[in-house]
Parts: C-alpha cells; structure tokens; sequence
C-alpha cells in the first residue's frame, strides 16, 4: 500500500513538472543553457559548472548570483544570437517573466543565446 501511495506522488510531480522538464539536459552538444538578467534585461555572468573537455560542452549546473536565472535555447546551426541592443534587452526582460525563453522572438528571430566555445578561441 505504501509503494502504491509513493508511485501516485510521483506520477502526480511528474505531471505537475510540465514542459518546464521537456528539454534534453544531456544532449552534447547542448540544446538550452542558463543565463542571468537584471530587471531590464541585460545580462549578468552566470557561474556554470562544466566538465574538463573541449568535445563535451554541456553544462552541469549554472547558479546567478545576481538577477534573475532564466533559461534559454542554445543557437542551432545557422542561427545567430540577436544583437545586444536596448530595445532587445526590454523584449528579453518581458519574455523571461516565465522563466524561460524557449519559443520567444525578436524582430521574428529566436532569442537564444550562441553556444559556448570550450576550447576558448574560434577559428
């Protein structure tokens, strides 16, 4: 009776997570990352823990410690980052109230974020 009463709990947490759990944290390379905004949407460096490898370039945890830990899709091929621009840091600002910035446009374009360069330099 008890195991019964514990997989009912976690079938209703699971249910209750949502979409908010519908991305791949394990995927190499990633698909969402972690940033930090201030009120007015600019953004403030998240300290991540990453694994010691140029191939593997997922991120383990990100922690803001300042502004608001919002989380946002990684740039696929062919993709680019919007530009830092004022008007784009108040379309950010509104769109994280959710906590997230999966599915949010500005000026037509996905708003996320370039992906991290492991290996420190570009070619």
């Amino acid at each position: 009776m008890r195991f019964m009463a514990l997989a009912l709990t976690g079938a209703a947490m699971l249910a209750f997570a949502g979409p908010s759990s519908a991305h791949d944290m394990s995927a190499n390379p990633p698909t969402e990352t972690t940033i930090c905004i201030d009120v007015g949407g600019g953004t403030l460096p998240a300290v991540c823990r990453v694994p010691a490898s140029r191939l593997d370039q997922r991120e383990d945890i990100c922690i803001c410690h300042q502004g608001r830990t919002v989380r946002a899709p990684v740039c696929g091929p062919g993709e680019r980052a919007p530009a830092e621009s004022r008007a784009f840091e108040n379309a950010r600002a509104t769109a994280a109230q959710d906590g997230d910035l999966f599915g949010d446009l500005f000026e037509g374009k996905p708003m996320c974020v370039a992906p991290r360069n492991p290996g420190g330099y570009s070619h």
